[in-house]
């Protein structure tokens, strides 16, 4: 692997504060869609696989090699209390890039939860954990452990483009991400 595109890490992103983002709180996603134009909400088939938990926070933004997990670890070392891990697969259906080890160390990190457009697995374990996970299915074929991949840079994840430090939400009715500049807007039109 040559560093460059595809094997790049920032270790520090601009988050929005956390008071604006926990007015987000009050508000179900079809009504923040509706501020945003519906432009911003990811596909439907991304679900809460774990249980029934709204998720907000800041995103720490992952691109993998498709079915590898490398950097979802490291994101896990990077991430703070409170940040949702945004998993961009490539759209990979293979394998899973994240199951209960993983929910747990994030978890004990106090990381929000993960959304993945792609699989997971260990689904007793990633509800024992308890955090929200957003994915679009389950499969017990694990992730590879090799790289490359990227953190901290902007992914595509449920066809929208997600950057560090966006706000997302997500609840019941689906995922709703709010630009970090344009969120103190969009809080005051909801």
């Amino acid at each position: 692997m040559t560093p460059g595109a595809g094997f790049r890490i920032k270790l520090d992103i601009e988050r929005p504060p956390a008071e604006l983002t926990a007015m987000f709180r009050d508000f179900e996603t079809p009504d923040i869609s509706d501020v945003l134009n519906r432009m911003y909400t990811m596909s439907p088939e991304i679900r809460n696989v774990a249980n029934d938990v709204q998720l907000i926070g800041p995103a720490l933004t992952v691109k993998v090699f498709p079915g590898d997990n490398l950097m979802v670890h490291k994101a896990l070392d990077v991430a703070k209390p409170g940040d949702v891990v945004v998993v961009d697969t490539s759209g990979s259906h293979r394998n899973a890039v994240l199951g209960d080890l993983v929910a747990t160390k994030a978890k004990h990190r106090g990381i929000a939860g993960f959304i993945v457009d792609g699989l997971v697995r260990d689904l007793p374990g990633l509800r024992e954990a308890g955090l929200p996970v957003y994915a679009r299915g389950i499969t017990p074929f694990g992730p590879l452990h090799r790289g490359p991949g990227e953190l901290n840079y902007s992914v595509s994840c449920g066809g929208i483009v997600v950057n560090p430090g966006d706000i997302i939400v997500a609840d019941a009715s689906g995922i709703a991400v709010v630009r970090r500049e344009v969120a103190e807007d969009t809080i005051m039109r909801l």
